[in-house]
């Protein structure tokens, strides 16, 4: 892979706050360079749902430009989506295939048909299925394979984890990116999203709950023993966080936000019980006063609300406090509120910390980035090179398999001159440029079949 430029890919993440449009591309450390960045207020979307297309689509056409703006080279044509909402669920299934050919070893194209045949797991009407995602594999009477490419036997099952959402929300996505211009490369859970952008690989096996908490919505992923075990949304974010100081304290919804991010804190005990803010008042009425502590106490209501949810989940898959070493990872725009951290290791009775998504970030980065509400939208750009990753290594499996049986065949006299020419590649010496041309010239066809078929392949929207 290191003869091949890597691509650049895009990750869309249309909020109900904000829509941010990053551009990046992996150096030659496997960490992410940033080539673009735009953002743009969010109006068509509540509780993660698109509901108006137009204002959508008029927002996500503002953070283009400023994406543009930020680097004129630019050109932006599949994006990775991440889609959240109340509607999004998952359901755990079983699925197993019998081989044909128990001495030949697991092939991708294998593992691709078992998923595959999970899309036709029976869901509910109006709903269609997001994602299918391997927990973990099992070739006859070998249990908790990881990967089982390689192995061989018999058969060959899997426990899988299915995420499914409402087919108009679904829709309404498609439609504004569409009408946008761009083409929907994937959509992707946005909790799994931001795992990926704030994980580590110790983080994974020691077993978290990644809490994101975004403006419509609150998304949860919990990982344990390297496995992906449940995933759920809640339908509350730091929106309903605004709605409740606003109407709690009688202000306006920028003045409710605005003392939310500067004044408030997650832990009504922390706060000043003798401090006030003073808000203007409207149209000649007099000013407010308004106490910390009362605001203080309106948030820590919402958010131990969203925390019960949370434990609520963990108790439905039978993980505890001793089973996730790893404890709570919050991220998204709502976990920069002050004492959130303290707040959610009492409700939990979990380790917990902010997840920042510098880890993947190469040292240039814009700083912007570094806060924890651009998680998502980076962790979709890291699931755009995971999918090409392994399209790499399965065409190069595929190479393999069909190359070497192929030589195998060969008579004595072919593998001779094969052999030859082998030796006449080594051996620069009194090889003619010509020649050498010829030979090399394998590869370097094999390396445009790969470019291209990352160019040619059909582009899959749900």
């Amino acid at each position: 892979m290191n003869n091949i430029e890597a691509p650049i890919i895009v990750g869309l993440d249309i909020g109900t706050t904000k829509i941010a449009a990053i551009a990046g591309r992996k150096n030659e450390h496997g960490k992410l360079e940033i080539l673009g960045f735009g953002r743009a207020n969010s109006n068509g979307v509540q509780h993660g749902q698109v509901l108006n297309i137009d204002l959508t689509i008029k927002a996500i056409n503002q953070a283009l430009t400023n994406c543009y703006a930020s680097n004129p080279d630019l050109e932006i044509k599949e994006v990775y989506v991440g889609i959240a909402g109340h509607h999004i669920k998952s359901l755990q299934t079983r699925g197993d295939i019998v081989r044909q050919d128990a001495e030949f070893e697991i092939q991708h194209a294998e593992i691709d048909l078992l998923i595959e045949n999970q899309r036709k797991t029976f869901i509910p009407a109006g709903d269609q299925i997001i994602d299918v995602i391997p927990q973990d594999f099992q070739v006859d009477n070998i249990q908790g394979i990881k990967d089982p490419v390689g192995y061989n036997g018999v058969k060959v099952g899997a426990n899988f984890h299915i995420i499914t959402g409402d087919k108009n929300a679904i829709r309404n996505i498609n439609r504004a990116v569409t009408k946008s211009g761009l083409i929907t490369k994937d959509l992707v859970l946005q909790p799994l999203a931001s795992a990926g952008a704030v994980m580590s690989d110790v983080d994974f096996e020691a077993g978290v709950v990644i809490l994101d908490i975004g403006g419509g919505t609150s998304d949860i992923a919990v990982f344990h023993d390297g496995i992906l075990k449940h995933t759920a949304v809640i339908p509350f974010g730091g929106e309903n966080i605004t709605s409740d100081i606003k109407q709690g304290l009688g202000v306006l919804k920028t003045q409710a936000e605005a003392m939310k991010v500067q004044f408030g804190s997650a832990l009504a005990n922390e706060a000043n019980a003798n401090a006030y803010i003073t808000i203007p008042g409207l149209k000649g009425m007099p000013a407010k006063e308004i106490s910390v502590k009362n605001l203080s106490q309106i948030i820590q209501a919402r958010m131990s609300e969203i925390l019960d949810f949370v434990v609520y989940h963990l108790k439905q898959v039978g993980l505890d406090n001793k089973s996730l070493n790893g404890g709570v990872i919050l991220t998204g725009g709502g976990s920069q509120l002050k004492h959130l951290v303290q707040l959610t290791e009492y409700a939990t009775g979990l380790n917990a910390r902010i997840g920042l998504p510098t880890e993947h970030l190469a040292p240039n980065h814009i700083d912007e980035l570094k806060k924890p509400m651009y998680s998502t939208c980076l962790g979709l750009i890291l699931k755009g090179y995971d999918d090409y990753e392994n399209k790499y290594k399965e065409f190069l499996g595929t190479f393999k398999a069909v190359e070497v049986p192929k030589i195998l065949k060969e008579d004595k006299a072919n593998a001779t001159v094969q052999q030859t020419e082998i030796a006449e590649v080594q051996e620069t010496k009194g090889v003619g440029v010509t020649d050498r041309k010829k030979k090399l010239g394998v590869w370097d066809k094999m390396r445009h079949t790969l470019i291209e078929m990352f160019k040619e392949e059909e582009d899959k929207v749900i």
